[in-house]
């Protein structure tokens, strides 16, 4: 009696079942129609497939990652209707901004910043440049699933909603100012060249003296290489260590985290993916993100209720 009421409490119900397939089939569809599969694709469905039916505790697990899943699957589906479509490129406006107000006095006239580190630049900073960029994803999601296992769930769901919400933000921002990164300007010039493939830039130095090909990977797969204002790799760092000192985590946790952040900002501008100017927009729209959704949207009672349900489906 007792394996039975067990499994009955492991196996998802016939609705949870239904939104599951509905869900999916949406997705797979949408992204079969306009955007096409992947392989990625069906690792990601095969693995919310098995966390779904592998026990209570690994589909509270799959509810609670669903808002890194709402943000990757956004991310896909901006090929849908590149933003270019909806408003015209800024390339030489945003670069003129820069050296206007960052630029850098040398023998050769005056540089923006980027232009200035592709001349100066040396293994040790690439190397690091290199390790802090790929921290911008992985070490927000670690930290998250962090404060799941270790039971803090509130907290997470608030994290995790935020991240999502700053991406959709920065999303929004992306098809209002469509722009151009600053290595596009090395490469191209100021003239816009549609379909452009993404491009590594300085961080191609890290694979070289690696031997890895981790961000040629990364960067073949950009779903829209005009999309560089806001700096979202600027503002996951500082989501993570506000939610950090929410948790009260650890104060050797805070310091790392808050070296990280400033690292991904810094090589933001030293590989060349960024402005000094789309870095500071990304810190704006993560402060932004944090500001509406702590004291605008939990302010709501129907939202507020909506977390708290939420809260109480993943604990």
């Amino acid at each position: 009696m007792d394996f039975k009421r067990q499994l009955k409490a492991d196996f998802p119900s016939v609705r949870e079942i239904i939104t599951l397939v509905a869900a999916l089939a949406v997705w797979m569809g949408v992204t079969a129609v306009f955007v096409g599969i992947r392989p990625e694709h069906w690792l990601m469905t095969l693995l919310l497939i098995v966390l779904f039916f592998s026990g209570s505790f690994t589909r509270k697990l799959a509810i609670a990652l669903l808002p890194f899943v709402v943000f990757a699957i956004s991310y896909d589906w901006m090929r849908i209707v590149p933003n270019y479509e909806v408003n015209p490129i800024d390339v030489k406006g945003l670069y003129e901004a820069e050296k206007h107000l960052f630029g850098i006095a040398t023998a050769q006239g005056i540089l923006t910043p980027n232009e200035f580190f592709a001349v100066h630049h040396c293994a040790v900073m690439d190397f690091m440049a290199g390790v802090f960029y790929l921290c911008w994803v992985p070490v927000p999601v670690l930290f998250g699933l962090g404060l799941y296992f270790t039971r803090q769930r509130r907290v997470y769901l608030h994290f995790a909603l935020v991240f999502l919400f700053v991406n959709l933000l920065g999303f929004v921002g992306y098809y209002i100012h469509p722009a151009a990164p600053p290595w596009y300007v090395m490469h191209y010039g100021f003239e816009p060249v549609l379909n452009t493939p993404g491009d590594v830039a300085g961080l191609g130095r890290f694979d070289e003296m690696t031997g890895l090909t981790v961000f040629h990977g990364l960067y073949g797969r950009n779903a829209n290489v005009f999309a560089a204002v806001p700096s979202l790799h600027s503002a996951y760092m500082v989501v993570t260590l506000f939610y950090a000192f929410r948790a009260r985590c650890a104060c050797w946790l805070r310091l790392t985290f808050t070296v990280i952040m400033c690292g991904i900002w810094f090589t933001a501008v030293y590989s060349g993916h960024h402005y000094l100017i789309d870095v500071m927009l990304g810190i704006l729209c993560a402060l932004l993100g944090i500001l509406l959704f702590e004291q605008g949207l939990m302010r709501i009672p129907a939202f507020r209720r909506f977390v708290g349900k939420y809260v109480g489906y993943i604990s």
